[in-house]
């Protein structure tokens, strides 16, 4: 067992020690926490912390054991081992997304992909990932027309300035 993880074990005994008191039901008093600074940042759980030292060199046999046990017919190994080990591909999909050039054009946009996963040309959850694409689009347009407006608002007060000047 490494080293840090029985001296994280003393210092947890040691704050035990230092507690507040608690009464005859092992409560402690109205009002106090037992631990009024809360979870100290980055500490972690015991048993994480236990299962990391018991696996600790062994992750290499483990998953070569895995896969084995899959290629030997065991279904739960293998869905393990397809579902953990193997990444997903991205799927490529075609289809027509109308151009987004102004804000005009953002209706169009939810509309044909709304339509290309209702027919299963994509999925939903592609078609949740260009929806939030062109709300990207949306959120620029919208930089875009303020940037725009502002500009034209300092132009005119410019202007309005050297007109008073004159």
């Amino acid at each position: 067992m490494p080293a840090d993880f029985q001296q994280k074990q003393a210092r947890g005994r040691q704050r035990r020690r230092d507690a507040p008191s608690r009464d005859e039901l092992g409560r402690f008093p109205k009002g106090q926490s037992g631990n009024p600074a809360g979870r100290p940042l980055g500490s972690r759980n015991t048993a994480t912390d236990l299962a990391e030292a018991l696996l600790d060199g062994e992750a290499e046999g483990l998953v070569r054991k895995c896969i084995e046990l899959a290629l030997a017919g065991d279904r739960t190994a293998l869905k393990l081992c397809i579902e953990r080990l193997v990444p997903r591909r991205a799927r490529a999909a075609r289809f027509d997304l109308p151009e987004i050039a102004g804000p005009a054009d953002i209706a169009p946009a939810i509309g044909a992909i709304a339509r290309a996963a209702a027919a299963g040309t994509i999925t939903a959850a592609d078609g949740a990932e260009l929806a939030r694409i062109v709300e990207s689009c949306v959120r620029a347009l919208d930089i875009a027309e303020f940037e725009r407006r502002l500009k034209e608002l300092e132009l005119k007060e410019l202007e309005d300035e050297h007109a008073a000047q004159a």
